[in-house]
Parts: structure tokens; C-alpha cells; sequence
């Protein structure tokens, strides 16, 4: 335990409030609440704790903490300071999607739509659904059954919907307020419960039909019936006082949860939410944070009721959430908690295997990579491969690797600025120099290990650049490959030496999927580059300029960049005029400086 962290440790108030973990490099790694800051926190350092919670331990080098006047003030605290930072190892709850709802718009002749936008109109809004293909089905039937217009600008003569009596052809014919007003009436009967009733009346006027000999007309009712059960009735009822609610159950074990949560809608169970994550603090605390982010960070809609399991502090939640919460101890309410907490425990269950087998994948196999290395876990990678064909319009490109996980977020394109031909180590020293350059004027995080690909020259040119310019010391390593283009081996060392690996372990799975990964992201840019014309000369566009000048151009000076680092006078010599000399020196300037912006702007 590092000195700073004891002295800290020794004055942790008893009282309420939050705490914030960092890493080596001022990153808030972990946010979390306590109901007395001594004991939780003094946790994380003093006793026994699973793998998982001493990986979150070892990274930690500092913590703060925000005492608050309440368990209720730290639970709103914690929540928005998780919002702020993102740490890593906390929840991750980043869905913030809107629910779809139906509208009747407010229109002269109002139209049904699906949207996902609830205002302050004179629409009448339904819902929300589950999802879109819910909103969607419901909206078909009801355009079946219920003939307002469809189009969104009036059209100058009926459309097909008229003759399939789907609409009243307000564009054509008239059409009254009051019969409107009934179309809309019966539909927000349908929507807020009734389509039991409108079922029954369609039955008995197919019913009638029949008797009077009206075949048709009674087959297009049936069809209507049929509808509306297979979208309204695919489940049997769940509750019968069609109250909305949202029903929570969870299960946790070896430092992993999982919340499940049942929609009720009209006394049916229409969708349910399943989240599985690491925690590391109480597991009532944790679930109590997780309901609390579920409604007022991801804008889930709220219900009339929230229904919990025995040992949730619902007075807490009531005054959060400003809802009707229950724990129910009898009953169905009862049993569909129970059936929430037994979906829990087994969606757990059977997840367990594949984190296990995705932690041995990347975790692990960052962990076993370090101590074949014999460095400290490499929890960041970065890693860099050049692409050019025959020297031309070279380029490089940087793909970044958190705990084994690819985080295309950071990946960076660079175009090669001051290398003429096919120089891979003067590229290297190019490309390592801008990017660590930005990072130190950024105070952007360091990696932990580095990778080139390519072999002892590609390692010398980027050690030289970190070690004798830049004052930087990172663990760096080489990739080379075979002659199928397939890795072969890890470089390490000065003077670099193969690391000898297991090829069927997963560290050696680990740094294949890296090197494949840069080289593909390095062919991709430099592809896209070629697609836009980027080869092409810039003398090419330049007035005055044609190919014969452009010839001479290039056979005197060799390269555009030669001639863009000349005078005037250099280029008159050759029997080009004064003003077409001027004009064309102009122009390179100031493309180099608008690739220079462009760059550094990648480079962001």
C-alpha cells in the first residue's frame, strides 16, 4: 500500500458520502458511496477480495472523498459524478434511448403516427412501447380499423388508402369535425384498454353481417378480429387492475450482478431489461444506484408503480424517484418478483462461462503478457504499422487496446509529412514523434506498452525518438511477421530478443489480434486515400502547369516537396516565367498548411 493512500485511509470520516478512486495517471477509474466512508473504503485495502475487485486495488494510486449530509445526498452524488467521469470499472449504463409512443396529431384532420418525441402540443400521445416494431403493428391495425388521413401534405385527389377504406379522403371530400372526433374517440378507447369491448362489437356486427347474407362484409370484420388478437392478445393477462408497472429482481455472485426488469403495460408483461455487471460495493447499495440510474440517467419512462424485492430500502427509492414503490410480500405481485429474481440467477448462471472465458481472452491475457515481459500489467497497448506502396503517399496508423479490448474511439490516421521514398524507419520516427509530442501537450494518458511492426530497425527508430528526444520510458515491442504475412514473434529488449510464447496461449492470441488489427486499419486509411485521387501530383492543379512543365518539374527537383522548399528564382532558371513560378509556389504553401490543420485535427 502506497504511503499516501495509509495516511488518507487514517482520516476517513464515519459519516455518509462518496469516494473516488484514480490510477497512475489522474484517471477516475471508480466512483462509489458508502453509508460510512471509514469502513467502505478501508474495504478495498485491508482483507481478502476477489480477483476483480484486487485488479481495481492494484490500479489504484489516490483517492479522494465528498462527505455528505445524507445516505439519500451521497446516492444523488454518486450518480452524477458516474455520469461526469464514466469510470471504467463502474456500471456501464449508457442506453439513452427514447421509447417510441403513438400520437393522434391535433390537426384539422389528425393523422396516427409513431414518434419518439413527446411535446407539449395538442396531440394525444400513447405508450410508451417496448420498441419500435411493437408501435409499428399497433399502428397498422389500428389503420385498419380506423380511417383517418395518412398523407402528410393534403393531396389534390384521393390516393389508394381511400379505396381500401383506410381513410375518409378529407383531401377530396368532406369531411366533418364530429366524424373526426368519433375516429379519434374509439381510438383512444382502443389504446388506454378497450380493445376488448371494439373486439366484441366487430364479433357481433360480423355476426349480423352473416345473418343478412353480407359475406363480404363479414369476412372483412373477421379479418379485423383476427388482427387485432394477434397483435393485442399475443400474451395472456399478468394483472387484471391494468396498472403500469416495472418489476426489478436481481442475483449476484463472485462480484458479478444481474438486474432484471419486467414492463408491465395494461396488465402485460410486453418487454423486459437484462443487465449483467461487475461491482465492487454492497450489493443492495449497488442495486439501489442501479434503479436510481435506470430512470433519471437513461430516461427510461417512468411507471405508475415500481414493485422490489424484500431488502431493497424503498423508502429511499420512493423519495429518489418520486414513485409509488412496493415490495410486495403475497400474491401475484409476489410472484412476479420472485419470477424477476429466478430470471436473474439464471441469466447469471449461464453468463458466467463466457466472462470467464472473455476475461481469459483479454484481462488475463494482458495479465500473462506482463510477466512474460517482466512489467507491470499493460492494462493500455497502442500499437503502430505503416502502410505505403513503392514509397508513394505514405501513411501510418495507431490503434489502441484497453485490458485486451480494442477501443476504436482513440484509434489515430497519419499522413506522412517530411519522409521522401520508402523509408519505414524514418516513417516510425515520424509518426512516434507526433504522437507522443500530442500526447505530452494534451496530458493525453501514456500507454503502458507500445508495439511497432516490424522488427530490431522499426524498435531502434521509435526507441530513439521516446528514450533521446522525447525523455520517455515505455516498454516497447516488436512484431514481426512470417512469410504468409502470419506473426511469428515478439521482440523485447535492448538489444531486443524473442520473448519465447506458447502459440496456443492467449497472450500470443492477444498480440496477433493487435497486430491484425493496425495493419488493417493502416491498409484501410491508405486505400481510401488512393480512392480519393490523393496520389494524383498537387502540380496537376495548378494554372500554367501542364504536363510538359510538370515533366521538367519533376525530373529537376525530384519530388513536390523539393520544389515547394525552392524560390522563384530556382524555378525561373528552368525557363518557366516569374508569375507562373509565384503562383504555383503559393499554392504548395498553402496546401501544406492546410494538411498540417488537417492532420492535427486527426490527430484530436
Amino acid at each position: 500500500m502506497q504511503d499516501n493512500i495509509r495516511e488518507k485511509l487514517a482520516v476517513l470520516p464515519a459519516q455518509p458520502g462518496c469516494y473516488i478512486m484514480k490510477d497512475k495517471h489522474g484517471t477516475v477509474i471508480y466512483v462509489g458511496k458508502s453509508k460510512v466512508l471509514k469502513n467502505r473504503v478501508r474495504s478495498y485495502f485491508t482483507g481478502a477480495n476477489d480477483a476483480k475487485t484486487q485488479r481495481l486495488v492494484q490500479e489504484i494510486v489516490d483517492f479522494e472523498y465528498i462527505v455528505t449530509s445524507s445516505e439519500m445526498e451521497a446516492l444523488i452524488l454518486e450518480m452524477n459524478l458516474i455520469k461526469k467521469y464514466d469510470p471504467k470499472y463502474n456500471v456501464l449504463l449508457k442506453d439513452d434511448k427514447s421509447y417510441p409512443y403513438l400520437k393522434i396529431t391535433g390537426e384539422k384532420h389528425p393523422r396516427l403516427i409513431v414518434t419518439r418525441k413527446v411535446k407539449k402540443d395538442k396531440g394525444k400521445y400513447f405508450g410508451p412501447y417496448p420498441n419500435v416494431i411493437a408501435a409499428r403493428e399497433t399502428k397498422r391495425l389500428l389503420d385498419r380499423l380506423y380511417p383517418l388521413r395518412k398523407c402528410n401534405t393534403m393531396p389534390d385527389r384521393v390516393c389508394l388508402y381511400y379505396h381500401m377504406h383506410q381513410c375518409l379522403g378529407p383531401c377530396e371530400y368532406k369531411v366533418t369535425d364530429e366524424q373526426n372526433r368519433d375516429i379519434v374517440n374509439e381510438i383512444t378507447r382502443f389504446l388506454n384498454g378497450g380493445h376488448k369491448e371494439i373486439k366484441q362489437d366487430l364479433k357481433d356486427k360480423m355476426q349480423k353481417a352473416s345473418e343478412e347474407l353480407e359475406f363480404e362484409r363479414a369476412k372483412e370484420l373477421r379479418d379485423q378480429i383476427q388482427h387485432i388478437e394477434s397483435v393485442m392478445e399475443q400474451q395472456k393477462m399478468t394483472l387484471n387492475d391494468q396498472v403500469n408497472r416495472d418489476i426489478f429482481g436481481y442475483a449476484y455472485d463472485k462480484g458479478w450482478m444481474c438486474v432484471q426488469v419486467f414492463f408491465i403495460r395494461q396488465g402485460k408483461l410486453i418487454e423486459r431489461d437484462v443487465s449483467i455487471f461487475p461491482f465492487f460495493d454492497d450489493a443492495e447499495e449497488t442495486f439501489l444506484s442501479f434503479i436510481g440510474r435506470f430512470y433519471l440517467h437513461q430516461n427510461h419512462p417512468k411507471p405508475k408503480q415500481v414493485l422490489v424485492p424484500v431488502g431493497a430500502d424503498k423508502d429511499m427509492l420512493k423519495e429518489l424517484l418520486e414513485l409509488d414503490v412496493h415490495i410486495p410480500m403475497r400474491g401475484r405481485k409476489k410472484e412476479l418478483v420472485e419470477l424477476a429474481m429466478k430470471n436473474a440467477q439464471i441469466a447469471l448462471e449461464e453468463k458466467f462461462s463466457l466472462i470467464e472465458r472473455d476475461e481469459e481472452r483479454t484481462i488475463k491475457a494482458v495479465e500473462e503478457l506482463g510477466e512474460k515481459l517482466h512489467i507491470e500489467t499493460p492494462h493500455r497497448i497502442e500499437a503502430f504499422d505503416n502502410s505505403n506502396i513503392q514509397g508513394t503517399d505514405p501513411v501510418s496508423a495507431m490503434v489502441v487496446f484497453i485490458d485486451g479490448r480494442p477501443e476504436k474511439k482513440e484509434y489515430r490516421k497519419y499522413k506522412i509529412r517530411d519522409v521522401e521514398g520508402p523509408d519505414d524507419y524514418d516513417t516510425m520516427r515520424e509518426v512516434i514523434r507526433r504522437r507522443y509530442k500530442r500526447v505530452g501537450k494534451d496530458g493525453l494518458p501514456l500507454p503502458d506498452l507500445i508495439f511497432v511492426d516490424g522488427g530490431k530497425g522499426q524498435m531502434s527508430a521509435a526507441m530513439e525518438v521516446l528514450e533521446n528526444e522525447l525523455g520517455l520510458d515505455i516498454p516497447l515491442c516488436g512484431l514481426a511477421k512470417d512469410e504468409k504475412h502470419r506473426t511469428s514473434e515478439l521482440l523485447y529488449g535492448d538489444p531486443p530478443q524473442i520473448v519465447e510464447m506458447d502459440r496456443q496461449s492467449q497472450e500470443f492470441y492477444l498480440i496477433q489480434r493487435v497486430q491484425d488489427e493496425v495493419h488493417r486499419f493502416a491498409i484501410s486509411f491508405h486505400r481510401q486515400l488512393r480512392g480519393k485521387g490523393v496520389i494524383q501530383s498537387e502540380l496537376d492543379q495548378i494554372p500554367g502547369v501542364g504536363e510538359k512543365r510538370r515533366r521538367l518539374l519533376l525530373r529537376h527537383f525530384h519530388s513536390v516537396q523539393k520544389i515547394r522548399e525552392s524560390s522563384v528564382e530556382d524555378i525561373t532558371k528552368l525557363g518557366i516565367p516569374a508569375n507562373v513560378a509565384t503562383t504555383m509556389l503559393n499554392h504548395l504553401r498553402e496546401k501544406e498548411a492546410e494538411q498540417e490543420l488537417e492532420q492535427e485535427q486527426e490527430e484530436e
